[in-house]
């Protein structure tokens, strides 16, 4: 613990190692936050039988910190999108990540969630989950394997040690605005694309 803590430019002597750390705000807050990542029990696929496989002893995704899943996004501090994504189904995931505090990140797992998968272009499948969330990690496969996902999580620890709490958006005046749900009627549409369908419309007409 001390290793991933100390700071290189301060070295501690050699009889207070264990005893003295020496590091900065930014690095301490990032080290309890990666080792305590909470995720949403939230799976669309087949893809979340490869997440809950990575939860089971085999893999033990406890060595990160990150087996407690939360049945409520109000605890929740990840959300793993697992699993194809249905025009249906964007309004409730997106209601679901505005419930969820700040900071929180999403994992796009899977070649359905990442851009569609084999159902691409399909006439009720969203062609990846990044056209209404900020996606932080992809993990490519279909589906991945558990070992894929841990890889992801391992990355996603890595952006979280190099996040400074001088700069990220939660921290701001004003904080991060919520995401506007979609509106699913003949078919789904981004409110954040209402202007441009009437410009674009207007012009058709």
């Amino acid at each position: 613990m001390s290793d991933e803590l100390n700071h290189p430019d301060f070295p501690v002597p050699d009889e207070l190692q264990g005893a003295v750390t020496v590091t900065t705000l930014d690095r301490i807050y990032n080290w309890s936050r990666r080792s305590s990542v909470m995720p949403m029990v939230f799976g669309l696929a087949c893809c979340a039988i490869e997440m809950i496989c990575a939860a089971a002893s085999r893999f033990d995704i406890s060595r990160f910190g990150m087996e407690v899943f939360r049945a409520t996004p109000r605890q929740s501090d990840l959300m793993i999108v697992s699993g194809t994504v249905t025009k249906k189904m964007v309004p409730q995931i997106v209601r679901l990540y505005n419930q969820m505090p700040e900071p929180k990140y999403v994992i796009a797992m899977g070649a359905c969630a990442s851009g569609g998968g084999p159902f691409k272009e399909g006439y009720n499948v969203v062609s990846g989950i990044d056209k209404y969330l900020p996606v932080d990690v992809y993990v490519p496969g279909c589906p991945p394997t558990p070992q894929a996902l841990l890889y992801g999580l391992i990355k996603l620890q890595e952006k979280i040690d190099k996040q400074s709490i001088s700069q990220v958006p939660w921290y701001q005046p004003g904080g991060n605005e919520a995401v506007p749900i979609p509106v699913l009627g003949p078919d789904i549409m981004d409110p954040r694309q209402f202007e441009m369908i009437r410009r674009e419309t207007a012009v058709e007409a």
